[in-house]
Parts: structure tokens; C-alpha cells; sequence
């Protein structure tokens, strides 16, 4: 008997007795649905993690300031710190401009992209509107940092580095705000910014075109993101009064450091042992990160409870299995077969348990998950507000495990009722009533 006859005879004797081999598989059903839908909310989130880290820089993306300035961009930022407690007041810690001589010292350390820091433009805007309505909406504007940043978008593109145009990629919210409907007909409108002029208090507009709008996420980022040209052009006005070394000063700036070379954790030593403060990706996504594990973990561990139980199942339906066919078995044996062909054959039944169980549970595990996803994004829903935020997740890299793990349960779980099998005497078994 060749080895897919014997997988054959294995799947035909296992329905021998449908009701019990399908309480079986409904017991590994069970398991494996669990388990399935753990790993696809698991990879859903951290997809979802991974994209607003992309948001934010990567892993390699740092924001590093005066030691002694206070960090107010982490304030705005879930995950950086434990509280929102107010802080107490310390004059020590203020809020300071870099100087000359730290920006040339920070260029200067190793590790550190100091070819490539990027200081945000402080832009003070005083309203956005447009001519589809008579409302005017307070607005935070900046320009992305050079390097892979990703923020995704429900609708268009971000403005592109490159372009000598005025544009702007809205927030969420803002297209209906300002009268364009949906966020795919604000693509390609024009908004007008405010500004207003530090000297003769006269509003200064600046007309932008829309090409595209942000999807929601957990973490705040430069507000709407503009072209530079636009963000020069508003700060360029708005300092031109200033003297000379005041127009660029740089209190927050913004590179990467060498992943390969240094750790976080080390590089944000070397930071300090130099006078200055690092904030990197992991402190203000960390936090968000953690809680979604410990709850994926215990999850989890419900999961694996049900498959435990699905193991004794399994134990109990080829031990009777073995009873009922104990003649038979002795048959076998009297005609020649080998016990080692005996026991693979108990052995294959036990792993097809585990495989129509396993596949069952994540095909049901998928429907259930796609039909969620798309439930939860319908107007009314809590997923509404995040839509690129694909609750369940499946993919080959997190399904396939689940039916190999939980074939060895099921073929471990077989072991001891197929060597029971194997090891029958002949004559006793053809002696069997």
C-alpha cells in the first residue's frame, strides 16, 4: 500500500463513525478559529502600528532637541509618555533654540545623519477657507521631512517635494469642513490660507490646490501636510522682519541614525553625553504596541486552551477507533503488515483530524474576518474613523502555521492509540469480541 492509499484509507476510515469524527473536527474547529482570528487581529494591528511608524520616519527616524528644552512635541504624541498629569514648572527646563555651535556639534556624531537635519517651519496660521463656503477652520500646517516617511491617504497623494506649486494634503475632516463634499472631490480644489503679517497686522492668503487627504490614525504628525515651497514661501513672510540669525532658528530638528551601528537606546546616550535629547519612533508608538500584545497574548492562551481540548478529543476518537477495529487490525497483521504501517496509518488519521479541523476553522475564521472588516468601515461603525485600519488580517505567513502547529498537536496527540494499535497481538486481536 502506497503512501497516498494509505492517506485515502486513513480519511475513509476516519468516517466510519461521522458523528464522532465530526464532534472531533468541531473541536479543533473551535481551536483553530480561535487561534486564527488572534494571529489576523494580530497582524491587522501591527500592520497598522507598522504604518503609522512609517508615518512617523521608521524605526531609524529621531526628533532631538536641547537637553534642557522641554519636549513639547511628545506631548502630542500617543505613547511618549505614561500620563497626561500636568508638569510641574522647572526653570531649568525651557524651551531653547540650538545654537550655531550645537547644530555643527550634532552634525559631528557618529551615528547621527548630520547631512540631512530638517528643521520644521514654525508657521502660525490664522484660518483655512475656500470658495465653496463662508467658514473659516483654524489649521496646523508643515512640511514632511526628507526620507520615507508614508502617511496614508484616503484620497489622492502627499504634495510632492519637488514641486514648485502650492499644495496641501487636508486633514481628516476638512474636505466636508470646507464644503467639497467627500474627500475624493476636494482632489485637485483650491483652499486659501491666512497668515498675518507680524508688522502691519494685514492678513496674507495663500492659495493652495488639494491633492490629496489624510486617513486617520493614532498619532498627530505636522498637521496638514504642505509642499516646502508653500511652507518657505509662509515662512519666508512671516520672518522677514527678523534679523538674519533669528529666521532659522532651530529648536526641534529632525534626521535618522544609524540603525546598524547603535540601538536606541544607545544612540539616545550618546545624545545626552553630548547635551542634547533624542525622541525616536519606539517612545511615542511603543506604549500602543505593548497593549495590543498582552491582549493578543491572552487571546492566545484562549486559543491554545481550546486546542488542548481538541488533543483529548483527538486521543479519544482513535482509542474507540482502535477498540472497534481490533479484528480487523489483527488481520492485518496475520496478512503481514508491518507495525510501522499500522501505526502511520492511526498516526495519518489523527493529522487529517488535525487538518480538516485547521482548515475548517481559518476558512469560517477568513469569512467571518472579511465580512467584520467591512461591517465595522460602514458609516456607524468603530472603524469608521480609521479607515486604511484593516481590523483582521490574513495572510499565508500567519494561517499556514496555525494548520501545521495544529496537525503535530493532532498527530502527537495520535501517538499513543496508533502505537496501541501497532503493538496488538494478532492473536488476541482476531480473538476479540
Amino acid at each position: 500500500m502506497g503512501f497516498f492509499e494509505i492517506i485515502k484509507s486513513a480519511n475513509h476510515n476516519l468516517f466510519r463513525n461521522k458523528a464522532r469524527t465530526f464532534l472531533t473536527i468541531l473541536a479543533i474547529f473551535i481551536g483553530s478559529f480561535t487561534i486564527s482570528l488572534n494571529a489576523a487581529i494580530n497582524a491587522g494591528v501591527n500592520s497598522f502600528i507598522d504604518e503609522q511608524t512609517d508615518s512617523l520616519g521608521g524605526e531609524d527616524y529621531i526628533m532631538i532637541m536641547p537637553e534642557g528644552s522641554v519636549n513639547t512635541m511628545s506631548s502630542m504624541m500617543m505613547g511618549s509618555s505614561s500620563n497626561n498629569d500636568p508638569r510641574e514648572y522647572d526653570p531649568n527646563r525651557t524651551l531653547t533654540a540650538f545654537s550655531k555651535e550645537q547644530l555643527e556639534k550634532l552634525k559631528k556624531i557618529d551615528g547621527i545623519d548630520g547631512e540631512n537635519l530638517y528643521v520644521a517651519k514654525q508657521i502660525p496660521v490664522e484660518y483655512i477657507t475656500s470658495t465653496d463656503t463662508d467658514k473659516k477652520y483654524t489649521i496646523n500646517i508643515g512640511a514632511m521631512p526628507p526620507g520615507d516617511f508614508n502617511v496614508s491617504t484616503t484620497a489622492g497623494v502627499l504634495p510632492n517635494r519637488d514641486s514648485k506649486e502650492y499644495e496641501i494634503t487636508l486633514e481628516p475632516g476638512y474636505p466636508k469642513a470646507l464644503g467639497f463634499g467627500s474627500d475624493e472631490n476636494a482632489i485637485g480644489k483650491t483652499v486659501e490660507l491666512v497668515i498675518t503679517d507680524p508688522v502691519t497686522k494685514k492678513p496674507l492668503t495663500y492659495k493652495a490646490k488639494v491633492v490629496g487627504v489624510q486617513a486617520k490614525g493614532v498619532v498627530a504628525v505636522n498637521g496638514a501636510i504642505v509642499s516646502p515651497s508653500l511652507e518657505e514661501a509662509m515662512h519666508d513672510a512671516i520672518t522677514k522682519y527678523y534679523p538674519a540669525e533669528q529666521r532659522e532658528q532651530a529648536y526641534v530638528v529632525q534626521t535618522r541614525f544609524d540603525t546598524s551601528k547603535y540601538t536606541e537606546a544607545e544612540i539616545k546616550d550618546i545624545l545626552k553625553e553630548n547635551g542634547f535629547y533624542g525622541l525616536t519612533v519606539s517612545d511615542m508608538m511603543g506604549a500602543i504596541r505593548t497593549f495590543f500584545d498582552i491582549i493578543m497574548v491572552v487571546f492566545t492562551i484562549f486559543g491554545g486552551i481550546a486546542l488542548l481540548a481538541a488533543a483529548i478529543g483527538i486521543i479519544n476518537t482513535l482509542l474507540m477507533s482502535v477498540e472497534e477495529r481490533t479484528r480487523e487490525i489483527g488481520l492485518d497483521k496475520a496478512l503481514g503488515m508491518p507495525s510501522g504501517k499500522i501505526f502511520l496509518n492511526f498516526s495519518i488519521e489523527a493529522i487529517s483530524l488535525g487538518f480538516w479541523g485547521s482548515v475548517l476553522g481559518i476558512v469560517i475564521a477568513m469569512l467571518v474576518g472579511y465580512t467584520a472588516n467591512v461591517v465595522l468601515h460602514q458609516p456607524g461603525g468603530f472603524l469608521e474613523v480609521f479607515p486604511t485600519f484593516s481590523l483582521f488580517r490574513f495572510t499565508l505567513e500567519n494561517m499556514i502555521p496555525i494548520v501545521v502547529t495544529v496537525m503535530i498537536i493532532a498527530f502527537v496527540a495520535g501517538t499513543v492509540p496508533a502505537w496501541k494499535a501497532a503493538h496488538k497481538n494478532p492473536i488476541d486481536a482476531l480473538r476479540y469480541e
